[in-house]
């Protein structure tokens, strides 16, 4: 039965009793009905909280089974009503909070479209989303979402990509240009062809991380847990006192009404829910509510290199022709035969256009934005590990690794070598540059107090030491297999630890980590699903602004529950007077309820 189902039956019982009183007057009968109702709720309160003694825990909800109990024991049967209305409505009200903090995770569930609009020689048919064959071509129509990523075949379009990229400015692309499913077409129909299937374009891969999120929205910690103790010990001693010195059984009933403590177990986990939305409207889906708390606690971090602290795409640093590596070498050859830049990146760009190879792509990248015109190539042969082999006006040239064309030891941290009939002629060296916010992130992440920046990477010390030095990280552990990665984790003294990377490689070290921290859902499911928090947009300063709003978070869930216990203790103090009947104490703790929810709600802000 759900909350808001208990509290209408709720209300049909307190009706019954009110009717029974006012208009048939029985109250004998009106206290029957609460007093079986009660009785029951409290029986069932018992039960869970015996299971959840067992499971190690423990909270607050002895003192509000004591609450009603004593309000029936001493017939103050309409103020056990109310706490009972109190207790129902309050888990009603929670219900109606959390829902509002899920709105921002809900609305892309709602863009999510089921069908896609396929073109079929002339036809347009629609089929259900898992149907669609890669390389099909689908007609979007205007203002509707792109349902799989693919590229643009349409001349141009104007699409809205701000739920997938958090980008306002509308993204005006060009035929052949990538198309991002999640984006909203234009005023004009389109027409892409798909690359991937459904399950692996970018918006589906989110939607999928949304579900999983909305399906774990009670696996909060109970931050009041920490105050229960104390606070029943005090509600006890305080109702013990004002016993002792009045004699009257009553007030032990008026104190511990105004005790019950709904604040405390409603005000930690609105707030968390409602940080989870904050957070997804900055671009990181927290999976859920246990890594507010620990990420608000979290003093060190771990970040692997490629593709977290730089972008993880390859790109050509620069053509260096022979005469500027030998320059600084003593026995240069100055017979050798010389080569320009543009000369060596035509002979590289003739051999390696139609490779795979992720250093061949970016060559040929970097030479098409220069339109260098390849050469006439014959007799293309590729040799496994090491390179490929063409001749060019009959001339033979060998590009691949160093041991493989014959070039010198050098300094270069990844590079073609070139070689001419077996003489070496230069070389196109590779970069992965740095993400443009990588060195403002980890400024930022030292002056909201982590403790430890740790880089860990599979790559060489030497590599690793320039982009190190280049964002600001002083600790540097590479030639790191992913298994290596997590002794560092697991046995780091900064408690708790965070994890960022981005790739299959990761998702060890992610799930190994107190909170693992997933950079782009489209770098890969395998890193998504192992990380407790998915950047949804590929933007490392979202790992700051993750850990600034559960900080902020955490703060109001405990100002939240302390001003709960405050006004508690207050009303406590002065119900032991007897100033307070039990029903008026009862409407006091409702009030005090709605100014914990209300406060904890602050944290969908901020």
């Amino acid at each position: 039965m759900t909350n808001l189902k208990k509290l209408i039956l709720v209300f049909v019982i307190a009706l019954a009793a009110l009717v029974a009183y006012f208009g048939f007057n029985q109250p004998l009968v009106a206290q029957m009905i609460v007093t079986i109702v009660g009785g029951i709720l409290a029986l069932s309160m018992f039960i869970e909280m015996i299971k959840t003694l067992r499971s190690g825990s423990y909270g607050v909800d002895l003192l509000a089974i004591t609450a009603i109990i004593a309000t029936l024991l001493v017939g103050e049967y309409w103020a056990s009503l109310i706490i009972i209305l109190m207790l129902v409505g309050g888990e009603s009200l929670e219900d109606y909070a959390a829902g509002r903090a899920h709105r921002a995770l809900a609305s892309l569930l709602e863009k999510s479209p089921d069908v896609a609009h396929v073109k079929i020689n002339d036809e347009v048919k629609d089929f259900a989303l898992d149907e669609v064959e890669i390389g099909s071509t689908l007609l979007i129509k205007p203002m509707e979402v792109i349902p799989i990523d693919g590229h643009l075949l349409s001349e141009a379009a104007q699409l809205n990509e701000a739920s997938v990229t958090g980008e306002t400015k509308p993204n005006e692309l060009l035929a052949g240009d990538e198309v991002l499913s999640g984006a909203i077409n234009g005023n004009s129909s389109i027409e892409i062809q798909t690359t991937v299937v459904a399950s692996d374009s970018q918006f589906q891969k989110i939607v999928q991380l949304v579900k999983e999120a909305e399906a774990t929205p009670a696996n909060f910690v109970r931050l009041a847990d920490r105050y229960a103790v104390p606070f029943t010990i005090i509600a006890y001693i305080i109702a013990g006192i004002a016993y002792a010195i009045s004699g009257n059984p009553v007030r032990i009933a008026e104190v511990l009404v105004v005790a019950s403590p709904c604040p405390l177990i409603l005000a930690a986990p609105i707030a968390f829910v409602s940080g989870m939305s904050r957070s997804s409207q900055n671009g990181a889906l927290i999976k859920n509510g246990t890594v507010i708390e620990k990420l608000a606690k979290a003093r060190g971090i771990f970040l692997d290199k490629t593709g977290t602290i730089t972008e993880g795409k390859i790109q050509v640093e620069k053509v260096v022709p022979v005469s500027e590596i030998l320059c600084e070498i003593e026995d240069k050859n100055k017979t050798q035969e010389q080569f320009t830049a543009s000369e060596l990146l035509q002979i590289v760009y003739t051999l390696e256009q139609s490779s795979n190879h992720i250093l061949a792509k970016a060559v040929s990248s970097y030479a098409e934005e220069r339109h260098v015109v390849p050469l006439q190539l014959s007799n293309l042969t590729e040799v496994a590990g090491l390179g490929v082999i063409g001749e060019i006006n009959g001339d033979t040239f060998k590009i691949g690794r160093a041991s493989f064309v014959g070039a010198p030891e050098n300094d270069f941290e990844t590079a073609f070598y070139v070689a001419k009939n077996n003489q070496y002629i230069g070389a196109v060296t590779f970069t992965d540059s740095l993400r443009p916010e990588a060195k403002t992130t980890i400024a930022r992440l030292k002056e909201i107090g982590l403790s430890k920046i740790t880089m860990l990477t599979g790559d060489n010390i030497r590599v690793a030491s320039k982009i190190a030095d280049e964002v600001g990280i002083d600790d540097i552990h590479a030639s790191l297999m992913p298994d290596e990665k997590l002794q560092f984790i697991k046995h780091s003294p900064d408690k708790p630890v965070i994890m960022v990377g981005d790739g299959v490689n990761d998702a060890p070290a992610l799930a190994t980590a107190d909170i693992g921290i997933s950079i782009g859902v489209g770098s890969g499911t395998v890193a998504s699903e192992a990380a407790d928090i998915v950047l949804l947009q590929n933007d490392l300063s979202n790992v700051t602004k993750s850990i600034e709003i559960s900080r902020d978070t955490m703060k109001i869930a405990r100002q939240a529950v302390m001003i709960g216990i405050v006004i508690c203790i207050v009303l406590m103090f002065i119900a032991a007077t007897g100033v307070i009947p039990a029903i008026i104490g009862a409407v006091f703790q409702e009030v005090i309820d709605v100014v914990s929810i209300l406060y904890a709600l602050r944290a969908l802000r901020g």
